[in-house]
């Protein structure tokens, strides 16, 4: 049979994620370290894992409400109030998502229509031009360089408006450089928004993790409530990846077909997720985050030794400001980012993630996350290390 003319063209040329390829293969070698999930080495808090064994004790195992329990809506309201200065009704402008992918989904598949285009910074997280394409949209890279942080830029993005513009996702702090947007620049792209009538996703899934300065949302800024959507949840924050629990905050008006999607797709996020969901947020507000606290400074500290050692060992690295993921440049070696990863997994099995997984503008990169234990850092390192120095040999002979 000829399965091949049955599958549409669209998932034909949807290329699988770079992300995973490498992973997969290191799972299968021994001894193995990898360096390329971004999923944080710490456990979900016993009384947050509690709070879900016991809704299923209690036999809360139905479905909610489409839009998520009443409750968590109020607590995810009350924190986007109370850390980032942002109100939304939690009756009819908030959605409890299954992950924050299902949001930036659910958002694009109710704004765009066929040949519409949308502004994607290049590099960034792998799912946003998959699902742009996916929708019948137009995904348009606007280059991010290290020169500048990577930062996206008011001028760049000007550059790539057309008539058919309609949409810019802003994802920051960014998957995979590390890099965020200080209030200053976020204003300039505000206004250049506000001026070409163009529609804001804020994926603000590592808005806990800043370095140097608090995350603004760019919903917070003057007139870019009415037109940004602002995707977020528990996975990086809390250690919450396996619940797959998120949300999305806007004005109601994009609320409305983005929950009906929701209905039709996906019914409701899961019930015991919400209610360790709640528990965490919850347990937030009374001890003051202590716990995200925690893993941000441990986070901090695992950021400047990989900065550090790489810097030191050739391998040019700008010092990421926000996320848990550091990306440097390999060209010295005379490699790109694929050559080198390939060549680091099977000669010294360390997986790694090329830079060209999340945009061209990563050719010469590589992502490696610090979502690991510092042990488990330090081996990679020493690795990484006697693989630069073999090359050198290669060389010389």
């Amino acid at each position: 049979m000829n399965y091949d003319k049955y599958i549409s063209e669209i998932a034909k040329g949807i290329k699988p994620s770079g992300i995973r390829k490498f992973f997969d293969v290191a799972n299968t070698m021994k001894d193995a370290i990898s360096l390329g999930v971004g999923e944080p080495d710490f456990v979900t808090p016993w009384p947050v894992r509690d709070a879900a064994i016991t809704s299923i004790k209690r036999g809360y195992t139905q479905y909610t409400s489409n839009a998520g329990m009443p409750e968590l809506r109020a607590a995810i309201g009350k924190y986007l109030n109370l850390r980032y200065n942002l109100n939304y009704d939690p009756d009819d402008e908030i959605l409890v998502t299954v992950g924050a992918s299902e949001g930036i989904d659910l958002a694009l598949r109710a704004l765009i229509n066929p040949g519409e285009e949308v502004l994607i910074p290049d590099p960034s997280y792998v799912s946003y031009s998959p699902c742009v394409t996916l929708c019948g949209g137009v995904p348009v890279p606007v280059n991010c360089v290290v020169d500048n942080d990577f930062k996206v830029t008011a001028k760049d993005l000007k550059d790539k408006i057309t008539d058919k513009t309609k949409v810019l996702i802003m994802p920051y702090p960014n998957n995979p450089t590390g890099a965020i947007m200080e209030k200053s620049h976020l204003l300039d792209i505000a206004k250049l928004c506000i001026e070409n009538d163009i529609i804001v996703i804020s994926d603000e899934i590592y808005s806990e993790l800043t370095y140097d300065e608090i995350h603004t949302s760019i919903a917070s800024l003057p007139n870019m409530r009415e037109r940004t959507i602002v995707i977020n949840g528990f996975s990086k924050a809390f250690a919450m990846t396996g619940w797959r629990l998120g949300y999305l905050a806007c004005p109601r008006e994009f609320l409305v077909p983005m929950y009906k999607i929701h209905q039709y797709g996906i019914m409701c996020a899961p019930t015991a997720s919400q209610y360790a969901g709640l528990k965490a947020l919850n347990d937030a507000f009374e001890d003051d985050f202590a716990s995200v606290k925690e893993m941000h400074e441990e986070y901090d500290k695992r950021r400047r030794y990989l900065v550090k050692e790489l810097n030191s060992m050739g391998l040019e690295c700008f010092e990421p400001k926000g996320a848990f993921y550091v990306f440097p440049r390999v060209s010295s070696t005379g490699m790109n980012g694929e050559e080198f990863a390939n060549g680091l997994l099977f000669s010294k099995k360390v997986a790694v993630v090329p830079g060209n997984a999340f945009g061209q503008n990563g050719n010469d990169f590589v992502r490696i996350s610090y979502a690991y234990s510092m042990e488990k850092l330090k081996k990679a390192i020493k690795r990484i290390g006697e693989y630069l120095e073999e090359l050198k040999e290669n060389k010389q002979n």
